[in-house]
Formats: C-alpha cells, structure tokens, sequence
C-alpha cells in the first residue's frame, strides 16, 4: 500500500467504527529465520509493544542473524525482551551478572525474570538493581512451567510475589501458559480458561501491568472474549499476530458476536451510492 492508500484504509476503519486501541499483543521468536522476523515487523510492528525472543534460542543463534532481528525491531520502534528460561538457568549456574552483560551488550531493551522451572535465590531488589546498572528493564513471570493449573491459593500467593517485583521496579507481570495453554497456569488440561483465577490477577495489578501468556488460537479468543480490546497477551506466533489483531477489533466473524469487541454503530448510516454511475 502506499501512504496514501494506508491513510484511506485508515480512514476506512474509523468510519466502519473499529476502535482505535494500543499495543498490547507481544508477538514471541522461537527461532524463525531474519528474512521472516524482519519481513512481520515491516507487516505489523504498528501493532508490536515489545518482540519476544523466546526461550534460549537466541543463545545458540548466529550472532549476525540475532542483531538483524534485534536492529530490525528497534527500527520499527518496537523494544526487545528476551524470555526468562535464559535468565533462570543463569541465576542457578551463578552466572546472571555475564548474563544481563550479554543481554545488554546486544540490545535487548527488558529481561524476563522467573522461577518457572528453578528456584531462585536472588531476591527482587538484588534483580532489579543488576538490571537497571546496566540499563535493562524486567519483567516478572509468575507461575511455574510443569506444576499444572493453579488453584484460588497458589493464585493469591503469586500475587503476593508479583507485587514484591513490582515493589521493586518491575515494569510488568507475565502469567505463565507455556507454549500449550493447557493444564498449566490459568487453563485446565482440556485448554478451557479459569476466568475467575484470571480476574484475580487482572484485579489485582490491571490490564497494562499483568500480561497473559496466550499461545494458542482458543486460548487468545478466551482472553480477548472476557477482558476486552485492552488486554496485553505474549507468546502470540508472528504468523498470527494480524489474526489476534482482527479479532480484538471485531473484525473477525467469532468476535463480531462479541458486543465488547464488536465495531461501534456508525453515528450515521454509511453513504452506498456509487457517485460514478449516472
């Protein structure tokens, strides 16, 4: 599309009544190729808060490749975080000052803290003040990776812990859902979404602070059915990134359905007469 064509789609949405909503979809890299994550960005950075490098992939990458992805993002105005799987496994081999030197050194702009699968030993405070002397952002996930689905207790203790980062300095809260969004965090073995337990943690901290891990199709559609337009999900694929943003607006025939989500009444009916035919 040309500039002005973009301005005339633009133009398009408003006058149909689609809301007009921030970013709040953090689309996750598990390992695609530069060409591919370059290629999204140009596509749909308009609609990226941050980019998620996910899991430890980007370790094992071609530096180059990572910095292309990386150079990519920042140029699209689009800040990099990079998954908490690294961050834990550094914490326990007693290595987390080389890593957030690294995470630094290449750009990333927040890290992702956890105890998902370790046991952490640092506390709050002592994270916060290593990544913030070296110009590094943190964001906290809440919820172990293989403990199953939480119950009412386990969620008011993760609030308590989420309030301790937050306390310390902690931009945003990540509720843990894996890559399934099934029996794990707020979603039961048969992927269904505990919407009490995800009121607790909406009430508790709101929609800009806790983002909701949300990788699957069903799981994206529960969130943004409950919460709105304005609820922050991650582990979204790049490939499905455009397909999440149509349903938070209405504009996919499951959301139309929903009144939260569908499209305003225009204020007056839309004018259908060709004014080229005579």
């Amino acid at each position: 599309m040309s500039a002005a064509q973009v301005d005339t789609a633009a133009a398009y949405l408003r006058r149909l009544g689609v809301a007009e909503v921030p970013r709040a979809t953090v689309p996750f890299d598990p390992g695609y190729d530069p060409a591919t994550v370059v290629a999204h960005l140009e596509q749909s950075g308009q609609f990226m808060p941050m980019l998620k490098l996910s899991m430890a992939t980007w370790l094992i990458a071609d530096g180059s490749a990572v910095q292309r992805k990386i150079t990519a993002a920042r140029a699209r105005d689009v800040p990099v975080v990079c998954g908490g799987g690294p961050f834990e496994i550094a914490a326990a081999q007693q290595v987390l000052p080389e890593y957030l030197d690294l995470c630094a050194a290449i750009g990333m702009t927040r890290i992702e803290a956890g105890e998902g699968f370790t046991d952490l030993a640092h506390d709050p405070d002592t994270v916060l003040a290593l990544a913030s002397a070296r110009g590094l952002e943190v964001q906290f996930e809440l919820g172990r990776k293989h403990d199953g689905p939480f119950d009412a207790a386990e969620a008011e203790e993760l609030v308590e812990k989420g309030r301790r980062w937050l306390g310390a300095g902690a931009a945003q809260l990540v509720v843990e859902a894996r890559e399934s969004a099934a029996g794990v965090g707020l979603f039961g073995s048969d992927g269904s979404l505990d919407v009490q337990l995800a009121d607790v943690f909406a009430d508790a901290f709101g929609l800009a602070t806790v983002v909701f891990e949300a990788p699957t199709k069903v799981s994206q559609f529960a969130m943004l059915d409950h919460f709105g337009h304005d609820v922050w999900l991650t582990n979204v694929r790049l490939e499905e990134l455009l397909r999440v943003e149509i349903y938070r607006r209405g504009l996919h025939s499951d959301s139309w359905a929903n009144e939260r989500l569908r499209p305003a009444a225009p204020e007056s009916p839309i004018d259908t007469t060709d004014s080229s035919r005579g």
